[in-house]
């Protein structure tokens, strides 16, 4: 009885496993693996002839997605049988839904066909994201196919479709479109806020752009696409082995963003935590990459880190961070699209059967909220700024006000001061003039007890010296500026005096137009003393002739001339005279400058200096 059960079951079964999959030429985007059969080769041993040669138990499969997570340990196999019902050939796409799987194998057991395609082992000619195989039928054939499929790094995840081939086509050119226009946004908001970036010098920005970057690569390898137009065939290996870099990017970088963004090192505590979470990261990614069966654990840390940044943003949201509610949003959103990519890739939800695009939909959603919050921090800060100029307007009209009274307070002091310096000043100048002229009185009284001639002169030589600085204290007394003095007014005072003493009408002729510094028309007037003295006593012989005086400044040097038309001298015998040493030391050592002398139809002194010199 036992064995007329067992035969029975087995009879069953193999009528089963024969029942074929009906299609005609209309069939398309029709789902095979429930109506398939699997087998899982623990030993990854078993060829296609052992499959067909060893009483082989296949199981039937109910579900129309298999997820086996990391199974780097098994092969699967799965086998399905299609029949052509129609009377006329035709031709298919059995497409292996799933880019990620490395090693596809495909067996058409009536030709002995085999194909090989999968993320290692990709066929050159393929542009599209998925593997696919062609198959034909005749009228009414019956034909059975084989698909080994092993993973030994990526997750292993069957799903199988038949389709029409121009369906096909058509689909998978609507799917890479959208896929397009998702990577193309996600390059238009990175470079529009790497600009930003290099405006405000903002360091959230370019973590932002570098989180965008990295969802970016993801998603191009988690899709296919880097697969098949970016990634070189003999480069493969090295992107799937790397692959937990590629999902520890955008974590790394998003919690970098999450950081500066919220200003978390006002929490002391939550930053200190994240911050070691942060170090961690590559240090675990590469760890387990070097491990054994590392493989399992690679993308832990990520994971709490993504868990630890929620529970953070959700308290500085209660904190009142006006930033984390943003954050909150997208991480919200990205909470979704993650939880997403895993149930689907553990196989306990295939939400891409009815949303097949969320997984892309969450990610520009959170990538627009986060550069709404960027454009909003930015506002804040505008706003921030208008408040802090307005009350800086404030301070600083309050602060003119105060600085404006302390002024005009201590400008009155100084004003009065000042005023009663110069008075002082003045004054001053004043006694001075009245000394020097008492002093003259004296050398006059002293000079008219002398009978000797030569004494008198010195005595009258004397005399102008004096009155020579005499006129200045004078003038420098009638006037307001005491700092400069009228250089004609001065030089006129002065040679008047002269004439008095000699008693002559010598015509005396000006040229200037300067003022002079007080210290420097000193000089001045000492030297015009000497000369003009020496021209009264010794140029004329019949006192006529006449005297110019010219003083001019180009630029910064000066230039005094005094020149007579009298009958000159001998430089050789006048050379040690008192009276042109004493004008040749005024020059060079107070004035700094030079003096040049020409004796013909005359004598001209031509005396120049620099100013501030």
């Amino acid at each position: 009885m036992i064995k007329i059960k067992l035969l029975f079951f087995i009879l069953l079964t193999t009528i089963i496993q024969a029942t074929p999959i009906i299609i005609n030429e209309k069939s398309s985007n029709i789902e095979l693996l429930s109506q398939s059969f699997i087998y899982e080769d623990n030993t990854k041993s078993l060829t296609i002839e052992d499959i067909q040669e060893k009483d082989i138990e296949f199981k039937t499969i109910t579900q129309s997605r298999l997820s086996f997570g990391y199974s780097p340990d098994f092969d699967v196999w799965i086998k399905f049988t299609l029949h052509n019902q129609s009377d006329k050939v035709i031709e298919k796409i059995i497409e292996y839904a799933n880019p990620l799987t490395t090693h596809i194998n495909f067996f058409e057991i009536s030709t002995k066909s085999a194909y090989k395609d999968g993320l290692l082992q990709i066929n050159k000619s393929r542009k599209t994201l998925n593997p696919y195989f062609e198959i034909l039928l005749e009228p009414n054939e019956t034909k059975i196919y084989y698909i080994k499929a092993s993973s030994y790094i990526t997750t292993l995840i069957v799903q199988l479709n038949l389709w029409d081939i121009q369906e096909f086509y058509n689909k998978e050119l609507k799917h890479q479109s959208i896929l397009q226009l998702f990577f193309g946004a996600m390059f238009i908001l990175a470079f529009y806020n790497i600009f930003i970036y290099f405006f405000t010098k903002d360091i959230s920005y370019l973590y932002y752009v570098l989180y965008l970057v990295g969802i970016s690569i993801h998603h191009l390898m988690y899709t296919g696409m880097a697969h098949i137009y970016l990634i070189k065939n003999e480069w493969l290996i090295y992107s799937v082995q790397y692959a937990a870099i590629f999902i520890a990017l955008p974590v790394f970088f998003l919690a970098l963003f999450s950081k500066t963004f919220i200003k978390t090192i006002q929490y002391p505590i939550w930053n200190k935590i994240l911050n070691i979470l942060i170090f961690l990261i590559p240090i675990t990614v590469l760890l387990f990459m070097i491990l054994e069966h590392g493989h399992k654990y690679r993308n832990l840390l990520s994971i709490v880190l993504l868990i630890y940044l929620i529970m953070l943003v959700i308290y500085a949201s209660f904190k009142k961070n006006r930033q984390a509610y943003f954050i909150l949003g997208g991480w919200l959103i990205v909470f979704i699209g993650g939880i997403t990519m895993y149930l689907s890739s553990t196989g306990i939800l295939n939400i891409y059967q009815y949303f097949p695009y969320i997984v892309e939909l969450t990610f520009i959603s959170e990538a627009l909220l986060f550069s709404i919050a960027l454009a909003d921090k930015i506002n804040n800060l505008q706003y921030e700024k208008n408040i802090a100029d307005k009350k800086l307007i404030i301070q600083q009209e309050t602060e003119n006000e105060r600085l404006s009274i302390e002024v005009k307070e201590k400008t009155k002091k100084l004003q009065e001061s000042l005023n009663q310096q110069t008075t002082l000043l003045k004054e001053l100048n004043h006694r001075v003039k009245n000394n020097m002229q008492t002093i003259i009185s004296l050398i006059r009284l002293q000079a008219d007890e002398v009978s000797d001639e030569e004494m008198q002169n010195t005595f009258t030589t004397i005399q102008n010296r004096i009155n020579a600085m005499s006129h200045l204290h004078e003038l420098l007394y009638k006037q307001h500026d005491i700092s400069h003095i009228n250089a004609h007014e001065y030089f006129d005072n002065l040679i008047m005096g002269l004439q008095d003493s000699f008693e002559n009408e010598i015509d005396i002729l000006y040229d200037i137009d300067v003022k002079l510094e007080v210290e420097t028309a000193i000089s001045c007037g000492l030297i015009l003393n000497e000369l003009i003295t020496n021209s009264f006593k010794y140029a004329f012989e019949e006192d006529i002739g006449k005297i110019i005086v010219k003083l001019h400044k180009v630029q910064n040097t000066f230039y005094l001339s005094i020149e007579d038309n009298g009958k000159g001298y001998d430089p050789n015998t006048v050379k040690h005279s008192f009276g042109l040493i004493l004008v040749k030391t005024l020059v060079q050592d107070h004035l700094r400058g030079e003096i040049l002398i020409t004796i013909k139809d005359g004598v001209k002194n031509t005396i120049i200096w620099r100013e501030n010199d």
